[in-house]
């Protein structure tokens, strides 16, 4: 590939109101939660390009049924608007979308439809297990969805604003930079060396890193993003050559729904100007839910999406290489390695331990010390 990809889909959709602003006085107001806020600017920025807005039924269908919208193009899990029959949406409708009480967005009613959770959840998550955190949520969903076309207000802002980015404003910074292949490194933890080191292995074959962490909610124990965010810029800001690497946070809700939320991670990344992704050892897993490489197998599947999976085996630190390593480029026995466990490392730091220089820079340590709470609870 020579320079940056095309945007999902051949176009980067725009769905902020960049005009007249709509009389929300006069429509029907359906509140929103958080995920659905992230989701309606994830669709207006172009994030979630090609879609327009939340998915009519015969789109859900097409997704549903083989991982692709009605015209044919990838995307593997739905984003989807549910609702009570008690709200009175009315299929042609105009309603607007309030978030913390006030109307963000509006939205053109295409349909207003009945769904099945169970067959949504085996399809989305390979299991129908309420202990899986996306099954859970998605039995817990209202009985109806809404779908269609959304236009949102323009200027809102975002948590953490200022790492926060357009697809439009990375493509042209990734641009200016002379980048004609970029990197898209997708985590929801702090960085261990692992990482890193995975991390450079990319940079020293592209031309450019973009370190593009979620931002949102995620599962109990899961790092919270102030320190996720501080520790990224710590390690960035000490150990990555400025001109190499861009640091900018996705807004995004984790699924853990596996392999097929790894292709919607290329997929959002490829609309970032992305010509590469990174897919590590159980990509948006959770528990043994899927194997630790499925979510490279499945890219197999999908050779149309034009944005190329950098798949590394398992990364640990060998005391006799005195580096990281991987079965590839270490003859040493298990005696000899350190995992890079996420598990190991929040006990330790649950304990008050400093985890070894091997496994974390100190640096990025220091900006996890310095919550007295690092973990959601």
């Amino acid at each position: 590939m020579e320079g940056l990809p095309p945007p999902h889909g051949g176009r980067l959709v725009d769905r902020i109101i960049h005009g007249k602003t709509p009389n929300f006085a006069n429509l029907q107001k359906l509140a929103i939660d958080d995920e659905t806020f992230s989701d309606c600017m994830n669709i207006a920025v172009g994030i979630f390009s090609p879609i327009e807005g939340f998915l009519t039924n015969d789109q859900y269908r097409a997704v549903i049924k083989d991982m692709h919208l009605a015209n044919g193009t990838a995307w593997t899990i739905p984003i989807l608007l549910d609702v009570k029959k008690e709200d009175g949406i009315k299929e042609g409708s105009e309603i607007a979308l309030a978030y913390n009480g006030k109307p963000i967005a509006s939205m053109a009613v295409e349909d207003v439809y009945k769904y099945d959770k169970q067959e949504l959840a085996k399809k989305v998550y390979g299991t129908n297990d309420v202990a899986h955190p996306g099954v859970a949520k998605t039995l817990a969903m209202k009985d109806f969805l809404v779908g269609g076309k959304i236009s949102v207000l323009d200027g809102i802002q975002r948590p953490y604003q200022n790492h926060t980015f357009m697809p439009a404003e990375t493509r042209k910074i990734f641009q200016e930079r002379g980048w004609k292949t970029v990197v898209g490194f997708q985590t929801r933890n702090v960085p261990h060396s692992g990482h890193e080191g995975l991390q450079k292995a990319a940079l020293n074959l592209h031309d450019g890193l973009f370190i593009n962490p979620v931002i949102g909610k995620k599962k109990k124990g899961d790092f919270k993003d102030d320190i996720i965010i501080d520790s990224y810029s710590a390690l960035i800001e000490g150990y990555f050559p400025k001109s190499r690497a861009f640091f900018g946070i996705l807004h995004w809700e984790m699924r853990y729904a596996g392999p097929k939320e790894a292709i919607m991670h290329a997929i959002m990344r490829k609309n970032f100007g992305c010509t590469h992704f990174i897919i590590g050892r159980d990509h948006a897993g959770v528990g043994n839910y899927y194997h630790p490489f499925a979510a490279q197998e499945i890219f197999k599947e999908f050779p149309d999406i034009i944005i190329q999976p950098l798949m590394f085996p398992a990364f640990y630190y060998c005391k006799k290489c005195f580096s990281v390593a991987t079965e590839k480029t270490c003859p040493h026995g298990k005696e000899d390695h350190l995992e890079f466990s996420g598990t190991f490392m929040r006990n330790l730091i649950n304990a008050g331990q400093s985890p070894p220089v091997e496994l974390i820079r100190p640096e990025v340590f220091a900006a996890i010390k310095k919550a007295n709470d690092p973990f959601i609870s």
